[in-house]
């Protein structure tokens, strides 16, 4: 089984290149399920309901989220009741939403998917390590296959935590950072890992943002209003191959989509 997981989406560039590309990679890749990251695709914050029903009707199964889950205030409305939109796990007790949920997919095969937020220069929620141990318990045979978005920033936590779930679950992919890493590999417990998974977004621009309202913000220390770039726009993530037998990893391969100059 080959599932596709998509880097962050960056408000209308993100999504404009995704209805572009999406259905072509799934058809040529024999794609049989789809993972996205969207907390940034409502203009660079956060989603809503109508974005999330594009993403949905494009052909991703599962959206997951991230630091920015709040940011929209449509999130409020839509996120305990859709059950294929998911934010991080390890928010306190309370919280709207859930933190995974299982799916069905080809060959009636029942996929966990977790959404997970790091600590390490991010806003302090619960122990990741902690949680995902209780997870793993209450999951326990309920799913042939489990993936994690590990939505954190500092790459040495998104490495610890792969190696902890090694060998309990199908892949782990980091987001966040909006920058492709290239450490892409299979771990010894046959776990399939990437620090991070790019960004689906414009490219000419700051990790998203226009470079302007970015730069005055480093240079001068004042605030400035970030705004998402426009311009060519660039799709990215991997594609993650599963044994049908065994639901383990077989490979792990990144992939980097452009729109030329001009495109619109």
């Amino acid at each position: 089984m080959n599932i596709l997981a998509v880097a962050d989406i960056v408000g209308k560039p993100g999504r404009r290149i995704l209805e572009r590309e999406l259905s072509r990679l799934q058809r040529e890749e024999n794609i049989g399920f789809i993972v996205a990251n969207g907390e940034n695709a409502a203009a660079g914050r956060g989603i809503n309901r109508e974005i999330k029903e594009n993403l949905l009707n494009l052909g991703v199964d599962v959206i997951t989220m991230g630091n920015h889950v709040w940011d929209n205030k449509d999130i409020f409305s839509i996120i305990d009741d859709e059950p294929r939109l998911i934010r991080p796990a390890n928010y306190p007790a309370g919280c709207p939403g859930q933190g995974y949920h299982i799916y069905r997919a080809g060959f009636n095969k029942r996929i966990a998917v977790i959404n997970m937020s790091g600590r390490v220069f991010m806003p302090p929620l619960d122990c990741p390590f902690q949680k995902i141990d209780e997870i793993l318990v209450e999951i326990g045979d309920k799913a042939d296959i489990i993936l994690i978005d590990f939505h954190a920033e500092a790459s040495s936590e998104k490495t610890a935590f792969a190696n902890y779930v090694d060998g309990r679950v199908s892949a782990v992919f980091g987001t966040h950072t909006h920058v492709q890493t290239s450490d892409e590999r299979i771990l010894p417990g046959g776990t399939a890992y990437i620090t991070d998974l790019g960004m689906s977004g414009p490219i000419d621009s700051i990790i998203g943002m226009d470079k302007e309202a970015v730069l005055k913000r480093f240079v001068t220390g004042l605030p400035s209003r970030f705004e998402v770039a426009g311009g060519p726009a660039r799709m990215e993530g991997v594609i993650i191959t599963l044994d049908d037998e065994s639901d383990k990893a077989i490979s792990i391969r990144r992939f980097s989509l452009q729109e030329q100059a001009g495109e619109k």
